[in-house]
């Protein structure tokens, strides 16, 4: 998350230096030979230690939550789902496959598809 997150700022710093760069005044003419700028090696970010996975709902890899074994605070975590509704997935168990939750009418077809991909129903 963090190289990415790195990334876009870069590219957003330069997007908004791209204006004031383009307006700079040039000379009408060159008194003195043009200083060219040292080149600098791009210096790749520090890498974070590694750490344990975890329940990650906004980066583009996480790890599946588990319907018949996850908490009522992960479940809560997800879009869509709160209080009420990760204790009834939580009375609803266990399941044998996540689309359960529509068929049982846990959650709604609207809701299920924004959680569908973050959900797994493992079986013991």
């Amino acid at each position: 998350m963090t190289s990415s997150l790195l990334r876009t700022l870069a590219v957003l710093s330069c997007l908004a230096a791209a204006p004031a760069l383009a307006q700079s005044p040039s000379p009408s003419t060159p008194t003195t030979k043009p200083a060219t700028a040292p080149t600098v090696a791009p210096v790749a970010p520090p890498k974070a230690p590694a750490a344990p996975e975890v329940a990650k709902h906004d980066a583009g890899k996480h790890t599946l939550i588990d319907l018949n074994s996850a908490t009522s605070a992960e479940l809560d975590a997800l879009p869509g789902i709160g209080a009420a509704r990760s204790e009834a997935i939580i009375k609803g168990r266990p399941y044998k496959g996540k689309d359960e939750l529509v068929s049982k009418k846990i959650l709604s077809e609207s809701v299920y598809a924004g959680i569908r991909d973050k959900v797994i129903a493992k079986q013991k």
